[in-house]
């Protein structure tokens, strides 16, 4: 993991590249490097409104472009604040199916001055399958996001 934390940090400290361009690598560098997060991605806080908007992500094309707070295992995550792993989402009522394949998924928010505006939303074709070394990889990386933004 640090070799992988090594390299996420030279992506974000990279002078080459504008935000968005950061975080779309950020996703395909994830994508690449663990075998079961078959779509990574970014939503942020859509200004004022009570939602959240679509950032760069890699995987297959989704429909939820907007997502209102509290829809959703994102939606929920805008409210409470707080990493939400799911390990079956078909053991879940609120979940918004992006793909058939997804099968678990773990959302985790991005803090700026104490404020949630934003989150890395990550499904998997497998179920289960966040380990704490994931959940501590990607908590780090919204701190260190939150940075850049």
């Amino acid at each position: 993991m640090s070799e992988l934390k090594k390299r996420l940090s030279s992506i974000l400290e990279s002078p080459k590249h504008n935000t968005e361009e950061k975080l779309e690598k950020v996703c395909h560098l994830l994508d690449q490097e663990i075998s079961y997060f078959n779509w990574t991605g970014f939503y942020f806080k859509n200004g004022d409104k009570d939602e959240l908007k679509l950032g760069p992500y890699v995987g297959a094309e989704t429909d939820h472009i907007i997502i209102p707070y509290g829809k959703g295992i994102c939606g929920q995550v805008a409210v409470s604040n707080e990493t939400f792993i799911v390990p079956d989402v078909h053991l879940q009522d609120n979940y918004l199916s992006c793909s058939i394949d997804t099968k678990a998924e773990i959302v985790v928010p991005i803090f700026k001055n104490g404020e949630n505006i934003g989150q890395i939303d990550i499904d998997s074709h497998t179920i289960d399958p966040f380990t704490k070394e994931d959940l501590e990889l990607l908590e780090w990386l919204c701190n260190e996001v939150s940075r850049i933004l």
